[in-house]
């Protein structure tokens, strides 16, 4: 499958933060560290997601219908109008996720979804995400609602590479001045003493994980960070603790 594309399941797992570094250390047993993770230490993933005024996208994902998608642009670190970023198109059907993206400069993105102007030098795969991702607007038309940043270290199976783990701290959200350029900030997601972990794989999931799992009195759990975020802004908007979030965790 090209890079372009990746087809799998996907887990989530919310977690007391302090069994992370005893976590990692388990994993790191049987799982490689992302070459992103230099030095031992996280990377920064941040995003834009794509909704209409009424928040239709995000409110249907997490009713958890048989068949969804959704558009976001991701970045790793703050970029700049010439700095690459990813255009993607998520789709999940019947459990099983798909995940196409076009890789152009930040300013390309613009002008894609500004005027639907495609870049003039790019990939054949590219061209053929973009086209996709034209279709989908053409039909659902959306704009940026929220930013979502968060700190990661990845891992991936010795045996299974495409088994993949991750951790994610200290997750911020904002819904205004949307623009990757502006920088990280806004308003923490979860509690600080809880992290998220999510479980990437194709087949199963191997059993030494599970016996982690086990071990460290974990379970799956049903969870998004755009809903959550949706969830959080209405509850400040009428007036109630903004980590009360029930039915997320």
């Amino acid at each position: 499958m090209a890079e372009n594309t990746f087809q799998r399941r996907e887990k989530k797992i919310l977690f007391d933060a302090s069994l992370a570094e005893p976590l990692r250390q388990r994993i790191e047993e049987y799982m490689n560290a992302d070459p992103y993770n230099k030095n031992g230490k996280p990377y920064t993933i941040c995003n834009l997601y794509f909704d209409n005024e009424h928040n239709d996208v995000i409110r249907n994902s997490v009713q958890l219908p048989k068949f969804k998608e959704k558009l976001r642009l991701r970045s790793y670190g703050t970029p700049g109008p010439d700095d690459k970023v990813f255009l993607e198109i998520k789709k999940k059907l019947n459990g099983i996720g798909t995940k196409r993206r076009a890789k152009l400069k930040l300013s390309e993105v613009y002008d894609f979804l500004e005027e639907r102007k495609y870049p003039q030098d790019t990939k054949y795969i590219n061209t053929q995400v973009l086209r996709e991702i034209d279709y989908y607007l053409s039909h659902t038309p959306v704009e940026p609602v929220a930013y979502v940043s968060y700190q990661r270290f990845a891992y991936y199976g010795k045996e299974d590479p495409k088994f993949r783990v991750t951790f994610d701290f200290d997750i911020i959200s904002r819904r205004h001045d949307l623009s990757l350029e502006s920088g990280r900030y806004g308003e923490p997601l979860l509690p600080p003493d809880i992290a998220l972990m999510e479980v990437k794989f194709a087949g199963a999931v191997p059993l030494w994980f599970v016996k982690i799992m086990n071990e460290f009195g974990l379970s799956f759990h049903t969870f998004s960070k755009i809903g959550t975020d949706l969830k959080k802004t209405v509850l400040k908007n009428n007036g109630i603790d903004e980590f009360l979030l029930t039915g997320f965790l």
